[in-house]
């Protein structure tokens, strides 16, 4: 009961919000919501596959090119922008885990890391269709949505479903073999598991949140360049995971707010805000290593 009682108080919090925050702070909520399902997308590779991804930023931002390219440049609606986008990156992980799944440890981070990069890269170079380093910017959401409250609700009307999804996956027959194939893969095997078919799954379905996460940051944003599929969007992703907590799935959304809150605070009052996140982010990993929402699990048996 207490559990349940728990997330009805956060659902009821979660819809009141847009009647208390000014406009600005409402933005940051909505852009936690967005991060939340990116850094979420991760954990259930990171936290319960036990790979993890340095390339996701590139999926996200995959998702939002296709977004925008549709709408703006080829003046479609909307709608089939965002379906053909999540497509996209779903496709896109795909041929990540293809590539992937068969390394483990330091090598599947840097092999991860190395794809993203090329993604990267075409999105620098493919000037026709990309922008180069002028981006693609859109002309804005649709009207029906354009009001930042109406918004905020889309986004967590979308949102309290994947997270259930994500939650519904990872707790499922197919999730309980993740954690046996993070715990020791040979294993797994010898049991006649399926481990790089259970893994490209996995990656796949992950690809496939986080390009839902891209598809709404397009919306959100109204503007890509390759900065939103460089490196640094998918370690400050990652960074949202490990601050929240890896394996704990909801961990996403306390790192992420963690993350954005900090930095917009510390964003007002100095230009060196990166080397007041990275000691924040030393601290939490001397004193929290489990990560917010593990240590708080840890002490109150939630």
């Amino acid at each position: 009961m207490t559990r349940t009682a728990g997330l009805a108080a956060l659902g009821i919090a979660l819809l009141a919000l847009p009647f208390v925050l000014p406009s600005y702070q409402l933005s940051l909520a909505t852009q936690i919501l967005i991060f939340g399902l990116l850094a979420m997308s991760i954990d259930i590779l990171a936290g319960f596959a036990g790979r993890t991804p340095l390339c996701h930023g590139a999926i996200f931002g995959t998702a939002a090119y296709v977004v925008l390219y549709w709408t703006t440049t080829l003046g479609h609606g909307v709608l089939g922008g965002m379906v053909l986008g999540i497509i996209a990156a779903t496709a896109v992980a795909g041929i990540f885990a293809l590539l992937a799944i068969r390394t483990s440890g330091v090598y599947f981070l840097l092999l991860t890391l190395a794809l993203g990069m090329i993604v990267w890269g075409v999105c620098l170079r493919w000037t026709g269709v990309t922008g180069g380093e002028n981006g693609i910017r859109g002309a804005g959401r649709p009207e029906a949505i354009a009001d930042p409250v109406m918004f905020y609700f889309v986004v967590l009307a979308a949102t309290a479903p994947l997270v259930l999804a994500m939650w519904r996956f990872v707790r499922s027959p197919f999730g309980l073999t993740l954690r046996g194939i993070k715990d020791s893969d040979s294993r797994m095997r010898a049991l006649g598991y399926n481990v790089p078919l259970h893994l490209f799954l996995a990656f796949t379905a992950s690809g496939f949140f986080a390009g839902i996460a891209g598809a709404l940051y397009a919306l959100f944003n109204s503007f890509v360049s390759p900065s939103t599929v460089a490196l640094s969007q998918s370690v400050a992703a990652l960074l949202m995971t490990i601050t929240g907590g890896v394996g704990t799935l909801f961990g996403a959304f306390v790192g992420a707010a963690a993350i954005i809150s900090l930095e917009n605070l510390v964003s007002a009052f100095t230009a060196r805000w990166p080397t007041v996140l990275g000691l924040a982010f030393v601290l939490i990993m001397i004193f929290a290593p489990e990560g917010i929402l593990g240590r708080f699990r840890r002490h109150r048996s939630f």
